[in-house]
């Protein structure tokens, strides 16, 4: 009898191999909750050098660009909401970039495109990165002033320079991609191992992602937006039909902006980023549900057995209506008028409610009128002093294009595949404009306190896990059971370039996917009701995204104790600051 060494060194890769649990981890300094330890470290790591919450944040940002470049990086975009626990208000940063100037429907109707999106892998629909400029101005406008950007980039370029082992749920995405990248650009070898995507446990250098991160260390915002990185991104777009330009990048800025809420209830209040994210479609949703409550329409919510067949209906037609609504009115607000007072008002939302029939699934849901009615990763940052940091980066599908600028060691975005291709209509395609974006980091309030610092990444899933989230704690989960619980997701969340039609995913009138933890009994009920209802298990739980959680919790002492979860559908853990 032999050991089989080879599945000792290198076991099958599955999602999840036996049923497990996780306590959340509690705190009373600094916590960080993200799906890739090695980053959190980093975040850890920036809190015991005297940084705040912002700045960790940024730190865990660009170590998860080393650490899960198949989600994310500089090639991207970020969001985040900072909550300042001295002034007890949230500020809001949208990191988001614009399409190059001289994009235009009619140029991509000359490329042949006859569908209403831009095809994924397209480098047409690569918009300006901003993940950079948010990193540097994250740091410099909510981080502590104790710690420069090129220390908040330390560990990130430490960890490109010496190389991290690769994880599980990362590796077999990565897998996945292997010929998207392989085909993308002629610098695959950039961010592939010996041509192949690794394998886990395996470790990936990447020292030309290093040399970028120095460059913004060293330079600032120029060091990514002028020079050798603006010039190889250019020199790529266009070499693939593409028409950004060095101005379109030079000229790139971050947004500060409101941030957008609803109270729930009249106790807790949700604060989103505002358009063009669809952060609104949560508050949305959330307003439509209390509407339902009030009109007597469904019990409280609360009350109602949780992932039962009725309450999940209902969550199901709240966010339908609601994404009917954003889907169509979401767009750059520099460009079109986005009527959000009217969308969060409670003569609205009554009216949306009252399109719920509580027997059966609503086949004719359709955007309403309000103005007449008057690949992803999500993190989270709490410090000592009270502040907390609620941030999200994405290249939207996977590795986005999978299209790698030589001698930088990132890929792409292809977040410009949000744009609809038909004149007239709020988010369409122009020069210049920033697209329906679907990254989204939230917090809510009790009063002007912090109550939780959240968020879930996958594409058309986030307002819908932050709802599930949400109401999972106002249940009185813990953090971490919040996450645990098994999720829905209307439609398919995320993106994926091999699906030739970029509109297959995000439709309001498509199937329901259900964990398999949901019981076959509520799922038939669900099909009675009208639902498209389908489960998925498995590497299909990937759909329902991977979500993060800091909770603020009093102890009886008076002192501030940080409760935090993180997604067992992740690599990651949440980890505490001694």
């Amino acid at each position: 009898m032999k050991v089989d060494w080879s599945k000792v060194d290198q076991p099958d890769l599955a999602f999840q191999q036996f049923p497990s649990r996780r306590s959340q981890v509690y705190g009373t300094k600094g916590v960080v909750a993200c799906s890739q330890p090695l980053a959190a470290e980093a975040g850890l790591e920036i809190l015991r050098q005297g940084g705040n919450a912002a700045d960790a944040a940024v730190a865990i940002s660009a170590a998860l660009n080393v650490t899960e470049p198949s989600c994310c990086g500089i090639g991207g975009d970020a969001f985040c909401l900072f909550y300042d626990a001295k002034t007890k208000t949230i500020k809001a940063m949208n990191g988001s970039g614009h399409s190059p100037q001289k994009l235009s429907i009619d140029y991509m109707r000359q490329r042949g495109v006859k569908g209403g999106q831009i095809p994924l892998r397209d480098l047409n629909c690569v918009t300006v990165p901003g993940a950079a400029a948010a990193w540097v101005d994250a740091v410099e406008t909510f981080g502590s002033g104790k710690v420069t950007v090129a220390e908040v980039l330390a560990p990130a370029i430490r960890l490109a320079e010496e190389g991290v082992p690769v994880s599980e749920i990362h590796s077999y995405n990565w897998q996945h991609s292997e010929k998207l990248i392989q085909d993308a650009s002629p610098n695959a070898h950039e961010m592939l191992l010996n041509g192949k995507a690794p394998l886990p446990g395996q470790i990936m250098k990447f020292p030309n992602l290093a040399k970028t991160f120095r460059a913004v260390a060293e330079q600032g915002k120029d060091g990514f937006y002028k020079g050798r990185i603006a010039e190889a991104i250019v020199e790529l777009v266009q070499s693939k039909g593409g028409v950004m330009e060095l101005d379109d990048l030079a000229k790139h800025e971050t947004s500060f902006v409101e941030p957008i809420k609803y109270t729930y209830a009249g106790d807790v209040t949700v604060y989103e980023c505002p358009p063009n994210g669809q952060g609104i479609t949560a508050l949305v949703a959330l307003g439509i549900l209390e509407q339902m409550q009030i009109q007597g329409k469904i019990p409280s919510l609360l009350e109602l057995e949780h992932n039962s067949a009725e309450y999940l209906h209902a969550l199901i037609e709240a966010l339908r209506l609601a994404f009917a609504d954003t889907q169509y009115y979401v767009t750059d607000p520099e460009f079109n008028k986005i009527p959000v007072d009217e969308l969060l008002s409670k003569a609205y939302l009554s009216k949306r409610a009252a399109l719920f029939n509580p027997q059966a699934r609503n086949p004719n849901i359709v955007h309403g009128n309000p103005v007449n009615s008057s690949d992803t990763v999500y993190f989270t940052a709490s410090d000592q002093w009270g502040n907390a940091c609620s941030f999200i980066q994405s290249n939207y599908a996977g590795f986005g294009t999978g299209a790698v600028p030589k001698g930088c060691g990132f890929t792409l975005q292809n977040r410009g595949a949000g744009f609809v291709l038909r004149e007239g209509h709020p988010n369409c395609l122009q020069g210049g404009k920033r697209p329906y974006h679907t990254i989204i980091p939230a917090m809510a309030l009790r009063g002007d306190d912090l109550f939780l610092s959240y968020g879930v990444m996958g594409g058309f899933i986030q307002p819908q896990g932050h709802v599930q989230v949400l109401l999972n704690m106002l249940r009185g989960f813990t953090a971490q059971a919040a996450l645990d619980a098994p999720r829905f997701c209307i439609s398919a969340g995320m993106p994926d370039p091999d699906e030739k039609d970029p509109a297959a995913f995000g439709v309001v009138s498509g199937g329901i996917n259900f964990e398999d933890a949901i019981p076959a009994s509520t799922i038939q009920k669900l099909r009675a009701m009208g639902h498209d209802a389908n489960t998925v298990s498995g590497w299909g739980r990937e759909i329902m995204g991977r979500g993060q959680v800091i909770q603020k919790i009093v102890d009886a002492s008076g002192k501030t104790v940080w409760a935090a979860g993180c997604d067992p559908r992740s690599d990651g853990h949440a980890a505490a600051q001694i």
